[in-house]
């Protein structure tokens, strides 16, 4: 899975910090950060076997912050 860039890309996280890569993102003035991810065909496959997405945050034991995961183009 690898983030992609869209029409919708307005901003890079990450950018020039060696322990991440490029993030192309949305970010809106209320400060909502959408990203667009692009699955190879194995990773499809995968999903379509089992149904299933995991996804890991890094909070540097800070709060959990909301997340919304859709496969609908939210913007």
């Amino acid at each position: 899975m690898i983030p992609i860039e869209t029409k919708d890309t307005n901003c890079i996280c990450g950018s020039k910090q060696n322990e991440y890569e490029d993030l192309p993102a949305h970010r809106s003035e209320e400060g909502v950060v959408t990203t667009c991810w692009e699955l190879s065909q194995e990773e499809i496959d995968c999903v379509v076997r089992n149904k299933k997405i995991y996804l890991q945050q890094l909070t540097f034991g800070k709060l959990l912050q909301p997340i919304k995961m859709t496969i609908d183009n939210p913007l």
